[in-house]
């Protein structure tokens, strides 16, 4: 007959304690998160806090699992794909430059250019999309400065429509309502 013996029971397996590399890993990932408005401040200093305080790697994880990060091959491509796109815009840019009409930007100290539909106007476009008193071009401090004069369909910087003013330069694309030259000096 066999005596039944207990056998001795096997240790429990006690989780490796975490290693600093892997713990800055995980903070690093929630100043990411921070950087890019995907926590607010108090739920950074929070998770921070029980980052500081986690024995194991799951309670990292936890910690960063909704702000993971894309991987290094994501980042190049998309990368990539961006560059190519900000390339294909530019080329087009330059494609149409050439064939708009030049609007020549007047002397240096001459009045302020005003354009629109009105015929009091320095430069007359007699065209539905432009307001009658549409924008002014005037030489301030060494930089040519395009200003919209409140115009019903805008005025555009290189595809971008003008808020206020901006300085513009030989080589621009301007636009009033859609009417588009590029600037050229004499």
């Amino acid at each position: 007959m066999t005596s039944s013996l207990p056998l001795p029971s096997e240790p429990e397996a006690v989780p490796a304690r975490l290693t600093d590399a892997e713990r800055e890993r995980a903070l690093a990932v929630l100043r990411e998160g921070a950087a890019q408005g995907r926590l607010s401040h108090d739920t950074f200093v929070r998770r921070m806090e029980l980052a500081l305080a986690a024995r194991h790697q799951d309670e990292l994880t936890a910690l960063t699992a909704d702000l993971r990060t894309e991987s290094r091959w994501s980042r190049l491509v998309f990368g990539s794909v961006g560059a190519v796109s900000g390339f294909t815009v530019r080329l087009r840019r330059a494609w149409q430059s050439e064939r708009l009409p030049k609007l020549l930007l007047p002397a240096p100290g001459a009045y302020p250019l005003r354009i629109g539909r009105d015929p009091a106007n320095g430069l007359r476009l007699s065209h539905d999309t432009v307001s009658r008193v549409h924008a002014e071009l005037t030489f301030q401090g060494g930089l040519w400065v395009l200003r919209d004069l409140g115009s019903t369909n805008g005025t555009a910087v290189n595809g971008r429509r003008v808020i206020g003013a901006a300085v513009v330069q030989s080589g621009d694309q301007v636009a009033f309502g859609s009417i588009s030259f590029c600037l050229a000096t004499s």
